[in-house]
C-alpha cells in the first residue's frame, strides 16, 4: 500500500491573479516567475475561481482549518477567540493516526473558558491552534524566528522589526527599490524552509502531514537582495481604482472608512502617511517588491520539492498550495485584506495528488472555497468528514472533474467590528454585532449584504471591477431581491448542524446521512 504524505503549503496574502500558470492560459503577460509553483500546476489541478470565505488572517485560517464558514466558527476577527468545541484539521488528523506538524502560524486566540485570563496568549494577536504539533513556530511575536537569526550570528537591531527597513542610512521608508537590511540567508522565508527540511529529514521517510506556512508576500513590502531588484515597476500591472480616493470612498460608508484610515506604516516598516495617497509609481514599485517576495517563496519551495524528489517521496505526497487571503495592492485605493472587493478574497489553490494525476495541468473554473481544503485532506486519508463541516471534498476534481451538483455561487463574509488596531465600528456608529457583511457571487452578479448598512450589487459582465453600485437602480430590483434570497437560503442551509443529523425514536438513537 502506498504511503500517504500530505504537504499543505499556506502562504500569506498572495492574490489569485499572481499565478503565472493561469496568466499564460488566459493569454496574459506572466509578469513574475515561479518555476516551482509552475511545476505544481503542471502536475496538479489549478482552481481559478477560489476564494477564502473570510478575512483577515485569524478568521481565514479558522475557516481553512475547521472547514466552517465564519458564521459558524465565529472567530470573527483577529483577536477574537476560536471556540474549543470546533473540530479542526489538526484534531481530525490525530483521529486517523497522524501527528500533524505545523510550521508558521494560525493566528488563533484560545477559548477563554479553557484557560486563565492571565494566559499570555491573550496579549498577542494570536497563537497556535490546538491539535497541531508546532515544529517551526512564528508566533507569538516572531520570537522563534528572531532567535534563529541571532543564533546564526546576525546582529539584530534594538527594535527587531527594523531588519525590514530599506538598506542604507539615507533610505526613505516606503515603497522602495532598495533591499531590506536582512540578507536572504536569514529571511523569514529561509527560516520556514530550514524548519521544513529539518522536520522532513527527521521523519526519515515515515508518513507525514506538514502544514508549511510562509509569512510572505505579507508586508512589510521590502525584499532581501537579490529579490528586491528582480522585477521592474514598469512591467507590473497598473492598479485598478477610481480617479481619486474621494470618488472611491463615495461608493459606501465602509469603503470610506478604509480609504480614509489605512496607513502606510502597516505595509512599509517605519513609513508615515495615508495608504490611499500612494501614486501609481509607488504602487508599481510596491507590486514589483511583492513579486520579489513571491519569487523568494517559490525558490524556497524548490528546496523542499527537491528533497521530496531526492528521497522518492514526491509521488507519495498530496500537495496543496493556497493562501489565507489576498491583498488589495492599491486597487480601489486600498491596501490589505478588508471589505468586499475581489482582490482581498480571491486566492490561489493548486492540488497535486500522489502519483499520476488524471487532470494534470488543467485549470478548473468551478467555484471552490477555502472551507473545502479540510474535507479534501480527510477524504484523501480515509478519515471521516465531520457532519458540521461546511466544505466539500475536491477529490472528484482531480479525476473526473466538476460534480454535477456542485455549488453555483461563491460565498464569503467579513466582520468589521472594532479591534485594537482598527475601529470601523466606532466610525460607522454601529453596534458590535451589526458589523458584518456577506457576499454571494457568480459569473454575472455580485451581491453584498450588510447587517446594518446599505447593500451593494454589481453587474460583473459590464462592471468587472465593481465601481458601479446598482442596488438602488429600479431596473435591477428583481435581481437584488433574488440574490438577497439566495444569500438567506445559503445561511439557512449552513446554520450549525453539529448534531442535526441525529434523531431519537422508538428504536433509540439513529443517524441520518442525508
Amino acid at each position: 500500500m502506498r504511503k500517504k504524505n500530505v504537504l499543505l503549503i499556506v502562504v500569506d496574502q498572495w492574490r489569485a491573479d499572481f499565478v503565472p500558470h493561469v496568466l499564460r492560459a488566459d493569454g496574459k503577460n506572466d509578469f513574475l516567475k515561479t518555476p516551482h509553483l509552475d511545476r505544481l500546476c503542471r502536475e496538479g489541478v489549478t482552481f481559478r475561481n477560489h476564494v477564502t470565505t473570510c478575512v483577515p488572517c485569524g478568521p481565514a485560517r479558522a475557516s481553512l482549518l475547521t472547514g466552517l464558514y465564519l458564521m459558524n466558527h465565529r472567530a470573527v476577527q483577529n483577536t477574537v477567540p476560536l471556540d474549543q468545541r470546533h473540530l479542526n484539521l489538526g484534531k481530525a488528523l490525530r483521529g486517523v493516526g497522524y501527528d500533524p506538524a505545523l510550521i508558521g502560524y494560525t493566528t488563533t486566540v484560545p477559548d477563554p473558558r479553557t484557560t486563565s485570563p492571565n494566559d499570555p496568549r491573550f496579549r498577542v494577536l494570536g497563537d497556535m491552534m490546538d491539535g497541531f504539533h508546532p515544529v517551526g513556530a512564528f508566533e507569538p511575536n516572531m520570537e522563534g524566528y528572531f532567535g534563529w537569526v541571532a543564533q546564526n550570528g546576525f546582529e539584530l537591531p534594538e527594535h527587531r522589526p527594523d531588519i525590514w527597513l530599506p538598506e542604507g542610512e539615507d533610505a526613505v521608508a516606503g515603497a522602495t527599490d532598495r533591499p531590506s537590511r536582512i540578507p536572504k540567508e536569514f529571511s523569514d522565508s529561509t527560516f520556514f524552509t530550514e524548519r521544513a527540511l529539518t522536520y522532513l529529514k527527521g521523519r526519515d521517510g515515515k508518513p507525514f502531514f506538514l502544514h508549511l506556512g510562509y509569512y510572505r508576500p505579507h508586508p512589510p513590502f521590502v525584499a532581501s537582495a537579490p529579490y528586491h531588484a528582480m522585477y521592474r515597476p514598469e512591467d507590473m500591472p497598473a492598479p485598478i481604482r477610481a480617479a481619486n480616493p474621494d470618488i472611491e470612498a463615495a461608493q459606501h460608508p465602509l469603503m470610506k472608512f478604509y480609504v480614509d484610515s489605512i496607513r502606510r506604516g502597516s505595509f512599509f516598516q517605519g513609513a508615515e502617511g495615508s495608504g490611499a495617497t500612494l501614486d501609481e509609481a509607488e504602487l508599481r514599485q510596491m507590486r514589483a517588491t511583492y513579486c520579489g517576495l513571491i519569487t523568494e517563496v517559490d525558490d524556497c519551495l524548490g528546496r523542499v520539492f527537491d528533497y521530496l524528489d531526492e528521497t522518492g517521496q514526491w509521488d507519495d505526497t498530496l500537495i496543496i498550495f493556497t493562501s489565507d487571503h489576498g491583498e488589495q495592492l492599491g486597487d480601489h485605493h486600498l491596501l490589505g485584506k478588508i471589505g468586499y472587493n475581489d482582490p482581498s478574497f480571491r486566492i490561489p489553490l493548486v492540488i497535486k495528488d500522489a502519483g499520476e494525476n488524471a487532470r494534470a495541468g488543467s485549470i478548473e473554473s468551478g467555484f471552490t472555497e477555502s472551507i473545502d481544503v479540510m474535507p479534501t485532506i480527510l477524504d484523501w486519508l480515509g478519515g471521516k468528514i465531520p457532519h458540521a463541516c461546511d466544505g466539500l471534498s475536491l477529490l472528484p476534481f482531480l479525476s473526473e472533474g466538476r460534480p454535477q451538483d456542485w455549488r453555483t455561487e461563491l460565498h464569503y463574509e467579513y466582520d468589521f467590528r472594532d479591534v485594537y488596531y482598527s475601529e470601523p465600528q466606532s466610525f460607522l456608529g454601529l453596534g458590535m454585532n451589526d458589523c458584518s457583511l456577506c457576499v454571494i457571487q457568480d459569473e454575472r452578479y455580485k451581491y453584498v449584504h450588510f447587517a446594518a448598512l446599505p447593500p451593494l450589487f454589481f453587474d460583473l459582465r459590464h462592471d468587472p471591477n465593481e465601481f458601479t453600485n446598482l442596488a438602488d437602480d429600479p431596473a435591477y430590483a428583481a435581481l437584488v431581491r433574488d440574490y438577497a434570497q439566495k444569500a438567506l437560503s445559503w445561511r439557512l442551509k449552513h446554520a450549525d448542524r453539529t448534531l442535526t443529523h441525529y434523531r431519537s425514536g422508538p428504536e433509540g438513537l439513529s443517524e441520518r446521512s442525508h
